[in-house]
């Protein structure tokens, strides 16, 4: 109950911008006391919102919290579904972890599951993601689209397109997609991109996205051997950027993408995605399981399967792999 009040109280803020609302007007709003109101305030400020009051004018936000709780991601933010419920935590292992017991407690669909800090964050194939304090977005959303398990992949790629356009909006950068599921910026990698899969045999139950961006990062909390491969938003930009509002163009671009797919298929997708890769038209080597390819990256199948012409004119359909430009 508390929480729902909670989301009303920050829509009537949202919906109204900068405006003062009055006590009244807002214990109207949420069907509460004006007591309860100035109750729910005060915790906003102890979350480090700064909030103005004045007599016979009412509240207003003045600034936000340098944190990304979900009072702050629900401030402003306009989906209709996807981060209408939050999971915060202030460091967790892995978002991913929460996200599946989640999705296996039958969480709605549009949950997002955020922590300030991972301790055992990772990526493709298992591998390490480092996830520090305060400084980036760790975060997991969880999807239930009524699709077949083989199409699982393609919501990798929708959600590359998603951050890139986020990105872009965010800082008027122009990030480049590496097949398929690392996000560059001048060919060091700033996102990582996990996607996993609850299913039957026939169909899909849920869909975990973890989505991992290096937003407030500087070079001295890299190590060394990272120097050359990892960035961050604020490294290219040369400034600090409040994270909760990333988050939030995040959710609104992959919804309008994820309900685009849904309605119309891969294709539009494929064209979008196609348009931001990195890898198109040039000569890459993939790195699978069974061996190297190398040869010319052609784009991708309408399911998203990348596809390689080797110098006798052979094209390869990669289902998995490690993508090298040099």
């Amino acid at each position: 109950m508390q929480s729902e009040l909670r989301k009303k109280l920050l829509d009537a803020f949202t919906m109204n911008n900068e405006e003062y609302l009055s006590g009244q007007y807002l214990a109207d709003l949420l069907g509460c006391s004006r007591t309860a109101v100035w109750k729910h305030i005060e915790e906003l400020r102890k979350e480090g919102f700064e909030l103005e009051a004045v007599r016979k004018k009412g509240y207003r936000i003045t600034k936000v919290p340098e944190r990304i709780t979900a009072d702050e991601i629900r401030l402003g933010l306009s989906t209709k579904c996807f981060g209408r419920h939050i999971h915060y935590e202030e460091s967790v292992d892995s978002t991913q972890k929460i996200a599946h017991r989640l999705a296996n407690e039958d969480a709605p669909e549009g949950t997002v599951i955020i922590a300030e800090e991972q301790l055992l964050g990772r990526g493709r194939m298992d591998r390490k993601w480092h996830s520090p304090k305060y400084t980036g977005i760790w975060m997991s959303i969880i999807l239930r689209p009524n699709l077949p398990p083989p199409k699982a992949p393609q919501l990798t790629l929708i959600t590359a397109v998603a951050v890139v356009q986020a990105i872009e909006e965010f800082t008027e950068i122009s990030p480049q997609i590496k097949w398929p599921n690392d996000i560059l910026i001048n060919g060091k990698k700033v996102t990582g991109i996990l996607t996993e899969l609850q299913a039957d045999a026939d169909r899909i139950t849920s869909i975990i996205i973890g989505i991992g961006i290096n937003v407030n990062q500087q070079l001295v909390d890299y190590a060394e051997e990272l120097h050359n491969i990892a960035t961050s938003l604020s490294i290219e930009c040369g400034k600090k950027l409040q994270r909760a509002d990333l988050v939030k163009i995040l959710l609104s671009k992959l919804e309008n993408l994820y309900i685009l797919y849904l309605e119309k298929g891969f294709y539009p997708i494929k064209l979008l995605w196609e348009s931001y890769a990195v890898s198109v038209g040039k000569i890459i080597t993939a790195r699978t399981i069974t061996g190297s390819i190398h040869g010319k990256a052609m784009g991708i199948t309408d399911d998203g399967v990348l596809m390689i012409e080797d110098e006798t004119g052979k094209v390869y359909h990669i289902y998995s792999a490690d993508i090298d430009l040099k």
